[in-house]
């Protein structure tokens, strides 16, 4: 088999195998998958989609997808975890973020990195971006909706991964 193509995640299903809880959270994670691809699509690194996966998600609020790209440059890497989510979305490698839970606990990991920042009014390069102005604001929010994927959808990844495994 093509290296390349082995996913290097646990997991993950063909994202035309999503299936949500009922038809309306079905149809709302269609929206985030669709999202996703535009999202990945806009950098200019990502040449192609090659196949795209789904983790897990809860409609509206969080999902997480699997991305294999075709990428324009030697060192953008193949295998990339989007995460669809109502406070910013976001890319991550698969390195260290094995589990669609794994990679939703490293955005929230990173995401809060933003937040510290903007409690104090600033932002960073080196800091995962947020698609809103770095105000204490912001900040108070978007740590709210963090805490809400912390405590809520981060367990119910976890329970759902045990349950497929």
């Amino acid at each position: 088999m093509d290296k390349s193509n082995r996913i290097p995640v646990k997991g993950v299903v063909p994202v035309d195998q999503m299936i949500g809880g009922d038809d309306e959270d079905t149809e709302l994670l269609r929206v985030m998958a669709s999202g996703a691809e535009n999202y990945i699509r806009s950098f200019p690194w990502c040449k192609n989609i090659r196949e795209v996966y789904f983790g897990d998600g809860y409609g509206g609020v969080a999902a997480v997808f699997l991305f294999h790209i075709e990428p324009t440059r030697a060192d953008v890497d193949e295998w990339l975890w989007v995460i669809s989510c109502d406070v910013s979305p976001a890319y991550l490698v698969t390195d260290s973020c094995k589990t669609p839970s794994q990679a939703l606990e490293g955005y929230i990991e990173e995401v809060s990195k933003w937040v510290q920042l903007a409690k104090l009014g600033h932002s960073a390069k080196d800091v995962i971006p947020v698609y809103m102005p770095a105000t204490p604001e912001n900040a108070a929010g978007v740590e709210r909706r963090l805490k809400v994927l912390q405590e809520a959808i981060v367990p119910a990844f976890r329970e759902a991964e045990a349950v497929r495994a």
